[in-house]
């Protein structure tokens, strides 16, 4: 079996508590798009979105209110529309840089990650939040400024969490065997994909004692980065 040269970790229930997104990122932008749209409707990146938008929503005509509130109704939708991940994350960058916002990680995660990047591990990050709302969290976390630690960052664009092909397009974008790549995520349908792409996998389930660690049918599963560690030993 190959050694382990990377790992790959999604976000949410990985890294960092699912609330954080949907409890307050997602209500955070929703209570300022109108706002933000009024103010930055007229700058050439808004603007494009706004139409990008309209065109994926069906409604090339829609005013600006008319479009504002067709992306209210995705975010209440938790539809994963491009111009509306683009729009969202400038909204989100100005609540970071405020110091309004701040991103949650949890403590073995963080800790995890740093020994890993310091043993010479590359470190990658892929999940269905955009490649810029992936570095604010990392970049204004609880934890420090994670994104040092980190060589690249892939979301959807890549292709779909649940389609092994997006695993197969990761390794080839990293120039890695997708047998030289450890997965982590607490999605059982996006383990089952990236074990299809051939890469190795362990699901993180933070409901579980932090030290645990079990074999299932699909892959290992953790109750934290910390246990994640047997996978890394040398000749794992």
């Amino acid at each position: 079996m190959s050694r382990i040269r990377a790992v790959i970790t999604d976000i949410e229930g990985t890294t960092t508590p699912i609330s954080f997104v949907h409890e307050v990122l997602f209500p955070y932008a929703r209570e300022r798009l109108a706002g933000f749209v009024a103010k930055h409707g007229d700058d050439a990146e808004v603007a494009a979105a706004l139409a990008e938008a309209r065109v994926l929503g069906g409604v090339p005509d829609a005013s600006r209110d008319e479009t504002v509130a067709l992306l209210i109704s995705w975010i209440d939708e938790d539809r994963k529309a491009g111009p509306l991940k683009f729009l969202q994350g400038l909204i989100w960058r100005q609540g970071y840089e405020e110091g309004v916002l701040n991103g949650p990680v949890y403590a073995d995660a963080a800790a995890a990650l740093r020994r890993w990047h310091d043993r010479g591990l590359r470190l990658f990050v892929y999940s269905s939040g955009s490649e810029e709302a992936q570095r604010l969290i990392f970049g204004y976390s609880d934890r420090g400024d994670l994104t040092p630690l980190f060589e690249n960052y892939f979301d959807t664009r890549i292709g779909g969490k649940l389609d092994a092909p997006s695993y197969e397009a990761i390794a080839r974008a990293t120039n890695l065997m997708a047998g030289e790549m450890l997965f982590l995520s607490d999605h059982t349908g996006e383990i089952e994909a990236a074990l299809k792409a051939g890469m190795r996998c362990v699901r993180i389930d933070r409901e579980l004692s932090l030290g645990t660690w079990r074999m299932e049918s699909a892959a290992p599963v953790a109750g934290s980065f910390d246990a994640v560690e047997e996978q890394l030993a040398p000749g794992a």
